[in-house]
């Protein structure tokens, strides 16, 4: 297949958000191992964020991924909003429609010098790589940012239902209410529109952990006759160990600790906290005895690179309980730059993962083995958290989707951590995601599935 490899190019076309970059861009990794040329597009801002967080390896030390940077019109970057997930974001959103003229260009230059050109495009980006449909020798993929689990579930209601399933699956499914603002709804609706020139759909998931999901979603009343591979984890499944002069402060806090003791917590990029769900949360994780790292963030602008650390330093200080980062040095450590998440969950000192259950690091946390206390803020979170909770079962619920305008109290924050630490229930989810991240991380990236998807679009 080799000489067929020379005349293939691929272009990854992500969508500017954190948790959409950083996974395309770890499946270059893994397509350019075949000696394919990857070509990841996208603007010079968002390239730039996607190359300057990236972990377990180095874009640099691969000679065949190319980034292709576009400059769109300038967009506003507003505040984020505690209270209005996403909806900063939503100028940065609407611009990528002018990456459209843009890529039909760099499609159509493309097409003249390769045999096949393969697109995999993010599924919030399908309006920009329209182009495809009109090129001969170009093919497109959508990639699915989210669990097959809510793929599934969102198609098959779009469907109106087109078979039953077992009743089971549906118990404890949250409504998508709440999820997302009308604007953000509109915009998913438009781009999910334009996917039917696609020629398959891929996730970043694996068989061993989604497989009755990936089943159902490959039905011809869901599927349409529409290929599909898993081919996750697509982050690196080892992390190294080195001792290396640039590791993070946490890293070396790490090392300091016992195994297995500490939590870790962090709700993503696009979630920022209330002052009073932020005082909360400190004085639950100062109770529950238990060892932490705290990234304490606001969520990302469109532009991570114009953030201003100094003020929101300081209204995060404010925020917290009067001496707390000094009562808590022996028992925590707050992190306020940008934390390398895949180091941390991979480190032997870790035992639990508070999260938003984004997607992506739903899929580091599982690679890892370790299990997740999950507060879900938005988007396809609450869902992620009844595939996580229920049918995998290796997490436990911190905040239930129904109850989304309360505030989570200390006393919440404290029993959680105690029970994932300190009961039964909780060693049995320790030991469970251990093992499933054991039986991921032997199972390899999905080998099976990426040498089919590999051969399918050499053929």
């Amino acid at each position: 297949m080799s000489n067929n490899h020379s005349q293939i190019i691929v272009i990854m076309v992500p969508f500017p958000a954190q948790g959409h970059l950083n996974q395309l861009l770890h499946l270059s990794r893994l397509i350019s191992a075949f000696n394919i040329p990857v070509h990841y597009v996208g603007t010079t801002i968002h390239n730039r964020q996607a190359r300057t967080r990236l972990q377990g390896w180095d874009p640099k030390s691969i000679s065949n991924i190319h980034f292709h940077e576009f400059h769109p019109p300038c967009f506003a970057s507003p505040p984020p909003k505690p209270n209005s997930p996403l909806s900063h974001l939503q100028p940065c959103f609407d611009s990528t429609k002018h990456l459209r003229t843009p890529f039909a260009t760099l499609l159509n230059n493309f097409s003249s010098v390769a045999k096949r050109v393969v697109v995999i495009h993010d599924s919030l980006m399908s309006s920009v790589v329209q182009g495809v449909a009109s090129i001969q020798n170009a093919e497109a993929y959508v990639f699915h940012s989210v669990s097959a689990f809510t793929v599934f579930l969102h198609l098959w209601e779009e469907m109106g239902r087109p078979f039953p399933i077992n009743v089971d699956m549906l118990k404890d499914v949250p409504s998508l209410e709440g999820c997302f603002t009308e604007e953000f709804k509109k915009f998913i609706s438009d781009e999910y529109k334009c996917i039917n020139f696609s020629s398959g759909r891929i996730f970043n998931t694996c068989r061993f952990i989604e497989s009755p999901f990936l089943d159902l979603a490959g039905r011809q009343e869901i599927s349409k006759n529409m290929k599909q591979w898993a081919l996750g984890p697509f982050n690196p499944v080892v992390q190294s160990r080195n001792k290396c002069q640039n590791r993070h402060k946490c890293l070396e806090w790490l090392d300091k600790q016992a195994p297995n003791s500490v939590i870790f917590v962090s709700f993503g990029t696009t979630t920022s906290l209330s002052e009073d769900q932020i005082h909360e949360l400190a004085i639950g994780l100062d109770k529950s005895n238990q060892k932490f790292i705290w990234v304490l963030r606001d969520a990302d602008k469109g532009d991570i690179f114009t953030d201003d650390q100094e003020p929101m330093f300081k209204r995060h200080v404010d925020m917290l309980p009067k001496g707390y980062e000094e009562n808590i040095q022996e028992k925590g450590l707050i992190v306020r730059d940008w934390a390398p998440q895949l180091e941390i969950l991979g480190h032997s000192s870790t035992a639990g993962f508070m999260s938003h259950c984004g997607w992506n690091s739903c899929m580091e946390s599982i690679t890892m083995g370790v299990p997740i206390l999950a507060w879900p803020m938005h988007s396809d979170q609450p869902r992620n958290t009844v595939l996580l909770t229920k049918f995998l079962k290796i997490g436990i619920v911190v905040k239930n989707w129904g109850m989304r305008n309360e505030l989570v109290s200390a006393e919440t924050v404290e029993k959680a951590i105690q029970k994932l630490m300190n009961s039964e229930e909780g060693s049995e989810i320790r030991e469970r995601a251990a093992k499933v991240g054991d039986d991921v991380r032997k199972s390899g990236n999905s080998c099976l599935e990426l040498d089919s998807f590999v051969a399918h679009v050499s053929r």
